[in-house]
């Protein structure tokens, strides 16, 4: 088709080289190459972390930070796991951050039901609080919960953390999916409405089977937040056997008698739980960004 048109015209046809490839221009190449750097500077400390967690301290202290190991050894990872009892510590965070989620999750999709769908009275002023509660700093909050959590007999107890995260994600939860359940289409609630469904009855058989994506996309971030969560749970969880995965590594690297490999070791122990937990919903989160895109 081009041919034709530059025999016809006379003219060279300039809209496409040879070979159907555009030309890159400066910028591409300028873009490019930040993307590059900035891959680079985010996979560094995975780099470091995964490296001199396989070392030795006399490798570390020959070789340096940024060597390959000579030979594989555990000693850090070990030393790690049996110093903390790291089982018990996923257990903590497990246990926290699935609670969290799913009663966050539930939580939100009642409140914005009845926000978005009720069409409740100073709906904007509503969403505006729950808003401005995920905006207060968490050291503002320390003091009251502290002494609340004291009063109640809660402190170092897990559930003073599931209570204080279930709200803080609850409240972001019910902005966002009031905002989504705000422009829900009318002609299927009214629909539903029509056959006979009542409110309870159009939530969880129209409502929520639509928004399930979102949802599940929800509960992997809330998940994944509660469990990187570190102020809180050291404030509210004194005892060893209630402290969580990032206490515990945080609490670790303050000891003197920590060495590089065991801080690596801890750091990459910490890692690997969120990761394969990433790896195992992501299909769930990209079906439900990609669902949200298209609605």
């Amino acid at each position: 088709m081009h041919a034709t048109t530059a025999i016809v015209t006379g003219k060279p046809n300039k809209t496409r080289p040879r070979g159907g490839m555009t030309k890159k221009r400066p910028v591409d190449w300028l873009l490019l190459a930040l993307v590059v750097i900035g891959a680079l500077l985010v996979i560094a400390p995975f780099y470091l972390v995964l490296v001199n967690s396989f070392k030795s301290p006399v490798d570390y202290a020959t070789s340096g930070p940024l060597a390959f190991p000579e030979t594989l050894d555990f000693g850090g990872i070990i030393k790690f796991w049996e110093r903390v009892n790291f089982p018990e510590k996923v257990w903590n965070s497990i246990f926290i951050a699935g609670i969290v989620s799913v009663l966050a999750v539930v939580i939100s999709m009642l409140n914005a039901f009845a926000i978005g769908i009720g069409r409740v009275r100073g709906r904007s002023w509503i969403v505006l609080l729950f808003l401005l509660a995920n905006l207060l700093p968490q050291e503002a909050l320390l003091y009251p919960l502290y002494y609340m959590f004291k009063s109640v007999g809660l402190y170092d107890n897990v559930w003073s953390v599931i209570i204080v995260f279930t709200v803080i994600q609850a409240a972001f939860g019910t902005y966002l999916l009031s905002s989504v359940y705000g422009t829900f289409p009318k002609e299927i609630l009214e629909a539903a409405s029509l056959d006979g469904a009542s409110r309870w009855q159009i939530l969880w058989r129209v409502v929520f089977p639509i928004s399930r994506p979102t949802l599940s996309v929800l509960l992997i971030f809330f998940f994944i937040w509660t469990w990187n969560e570190f102020l809180i749970p050291l404030t509210f969880l004194a005892s060893n056997a209630n402290q969580t995965v990032p206490v515990a590594i945080s609490v670790l690297q303050g000891d003197r008698l920590m060495d590089v490999t065991t801080t690596s070791a801890s750091a990459l122990l910490g890692i690997i739980p969120t990761l394969i937990f990433f790896l195992i919903f992501q299909r769930t989160l990209t079906r439900g960004i990609t669902a949200g895109a298209v609605k």
